[in-house]
């Protein structure tokens, strides 16, 4: 996952003790690790339209390499909106560093947004699945940055992303001395977390690698 820097306030989910209270008593390896990580916390900042378009910017190249691509994107306009972004040139997108790829991707999250195919305002009372559906239909958006969206921005607390390397290693360091896992196993594991998949998550990531992430 690509991490951008920002300057945004923080915003930490309020049943975060209690996830870890429930998980501790229900799996072995939670009451482990959640000691060990102090008071670090989940945290999400910024607004909906740029997390997205952060997140298509960080795909396949490094987080330096990102980082420096938003920064000279993020000049072309004073701010960062759907209908700003539609106002820019493609030429000016290509000039930051952005491929042509990338620039049609954020071109067209821009214009569900701008024209209200994405519901953002109903995502509070819409389940997972159903946000899911509407992210995913956006070109360069899969299930995977659609479920890092509902873990890092709405801070969905039962989110459980098979398709994330760092989870599968980690269940497989964690719960079974380093032998392969498959997604039966990973699901089987995380019947334990329900109903806090995600944090469980989270400590599972703080495992294989202590500096928390923001999104």
């Amino acid at each position: 996952m690509s991490v951008l820097a920002t300057a945004a306030t923080p915003v930490t989910p309020g049943y975060w003790a209690q996830a870890c209270t429930h998980l501790a008593k229900k799996d072995r390896v939670m009451k482990k690790l959640i000691p060990q990580f102090g008071s670090a916390i989940l945290e999400t900042r910024g607004d909906a339209f740029v997390t997205l378009a952060r997140s298509i910017v960080g795909q396949q190249i490094s987080v330096k390499a990102a980082q420096s691509v938003w920064d000279r994107f993020t000049l072309l306009s004073k701010k960062l909106t759907p209908a700003g972004v539609l106002k820019l040139k493609v030429d000016d997108m290509r000039a930051a560093g952005l491929s042509a790829r990338k620039v049609e991707y954020l071109v067209d999250l821009a214009v569900h947004f701008s024209s209200g195919t994405v519901h953002v305002k109903n995502w509070q009372e819409m389940d997972d699945e159903a946000i899911i559906d509407e992210l995913v239909a956006i070109r360069g958006i899969g299930r995977w940055t659609a479920e890092m969206f509902l873990i890092f921005h709405l801070m969905r607390p039962n989110v459980l992303p098979l398709d994330d390397v760092g989870l599968i290693n980690g269940i497989s360091q964690n719960y079974f001395s380093g032998e392969p896992v498959s997604r039966s196993d990973a699901r089987e594991v995380a019947q334990a977390w329900s109903p806090y998949c995600t944090v469980a998550t989270w400590y599972i990531w703080r495992s294989l690698d202590p500096v928390p992430v923001a999104y």
